[in-house]
């Protein structure tokens, strides 16, 4: 399995979902600004506010703070934001991307430069890395929702790329262009996604023993402590042994 699926399932193993909720939930708030700010403040006619808001609820955000972020777009209080995308190498040469909105271009790339060499790794230039990633729109849904045919053929008529299913539950791939469109259709089959969102999917991966994946973990919290950081995606692979000592 890819990088960021296992990445999710082993941010849950350590139950870092609860303590870090409030930032998670500001986090995708000042995603939902932004994306407010930059089109229409209505999610129907917005798509990337729309995946935007889906992606919020998803994580079980209050219908509230949903609200006030589209309000703050509109009433023009809200900040101007900077995307901007960073790329490096980690501990053991492992590749990968930071996702940042931020309001001081200077700050943040201060802070993700000395939190990578702090942590083994080191910032490169746009580039470096991004040729070993793909952009994909990913949705997710749990295993209960159907067997592995079932979610391929929902898949497949939804114009997805690709579907992938596990004891742990399915990932639908589709092109990054694509996304809006694929998981509203994903939707009418199959109900509400656990996620649905753009992520970087590794092309190409490196195999972590335990200790690698300790100091990988220990570059990747603390780039995500950062309130400037959106996301944070690395092309490790680790076997399940390795996953069951972590």
């Amino acid at each position: 399995m890819a990088g960021h699926s296992k990445w999710a399932n082993i941010q849950h193993r350590k139950g870092r979902q609860d303590a870090a909720r409030s930032k998670l939930f500001s986090k995708l708030a000042k995603e939902i600004t932004v994306a407010a700010k930059m089109g229409d403040p209505d999610p129907d006619k917005n798509p990337r506010l729309r995946l935007a808001v889906k992606e919020a609820k998803s994580q079980s955000v209050p219908k509230d703070v949903i609200d006030r972020a589209i309000k703050k777009a509109v009433g023009g209080d809200a900040e101007n934001y900077d995307e901007i995308r960073y790329e490096g190498y980690g501990p053991n040469g492992v590749a990968v991307i930071v996702e940042a909105m931020t309001d001081n271009k200077n700050r943040t790339a201060s802070t993700v430069r000395s939190t990578f060499s702090k942590n083994g790794g080191n910032l490169g230039e746009t580039g470096s890395v991004g040729f070993m990633f793909d952009r994909k729109g990913q949705v997710t849904y749990p295993a209960e929702v159907g067997d592995e045919d079932t979610v391929m053929m929902a898949a497949i008529e939804a114009g997805a790329e690709d579907a992938e299913s596990s004891e742990d539950g399915h990932v639908i791939w589709c092109a990054d262009t694509d996304l809006n469109d694929v998981s509203s259709a994903l939707e009418a089959e199959l109900g509400e996604s656990e996620s649905t969102k753009l992520v970087w999917r590794p092309t190409t991966t490196t195999e972590l023993d335990l200790d690698g994946m300790q100091k990988l973990m220990k570059l990747i919290d603390a780039l995500e402590d950062d309130d400037d950081i959106q996301t944070v995606t690395a092309n490790f692979e680790v076997s399940d042994e390795v996953m069951e000592q972590l």
